[in-house]
């Protein structure tokens, strides 16, 4: 396969996140498009790192993955607890928690 490949489907990936990040009212839906935004940028990384024959885009990929994971558990407590005092996931309620 050709790099040109890879690199269409990871700027597709971060089109179709960076949609989602901008469109979506619902917390969950946000992350999951922060997700694929961050696999798209692996893609990318990994499709250089294997065309140049270097294996120090591999080795970013994995900490992005790691990162991501993190991410990930910060995010869904931020949202558990904004479900919690609003009884909704809406983010565009979440100025309402301003003391």
């Amino acid at each position: 396969m050709q790099l040109n490949e890879f690199l269409i489907l990871a700027a597709f990936l971060f089109c179709t996140g960076a949609y989602g990040v901008l469109a979506r009212r619902n917390g969950v839906l946000v992350l999951m498009s922060i997700e694929l935004m961050l696999n798209a940028v692996n893609i990318n990384l990994v499709a250089f790192s294997a065309f140049t024959k270097n294996v120090s885009g591999q080795i970013f990929a994995l900490f992005i993955i790691t990162i991501a994971a993190a991410e990930v558990g910060v995010g869904l407590a931020i949202v558990l607890l904004i479900y919690r005092n609003l009884h909704s996931p809406d983010l565009d309620e979440v100025d309402q928690l301003k003391g």
